[in-house]
C-alpha cells in the first residue's frame, strides 16, 4: 500500500497515455480505446487509495 501503489496508478496511467497516443498516431481505434481504458482504470485505483488515505488513522 501506499507510496508504492500511487507510484504504480501513475505509471499505469503513463502506460495508458502513450498506448492511446500510439493508437490516434497510427489510426488504430483498439489500441486507442485500451489506453483510454486503462487510464481509467488507473484513476479508480487512484481513488481508492486516496478514499483509503483519508480513512488512515495516524
Amino acid at each position: 500500500m501506499g507510496l508504492d501503489d500511487k507510484m504504480g496508478n501513475m505509471a499505469e496511467k503513463a502506460a495508458g497515455k502513450a498506448k492511446e497516443a500510439a493508437g490516434k498516431a497510427t489510426g488504430n481505434e483498439r489500441l486507442e480505446a485500451e489506453g483510454e481504458a486503462d487510464q481509467s482504470k488507473a484513476d479508480l485505483k487512484q481513488a481508492g487509495e486516496n478514499i483509503k488515505d483519508a480513512f488512515k488513522k495516524d
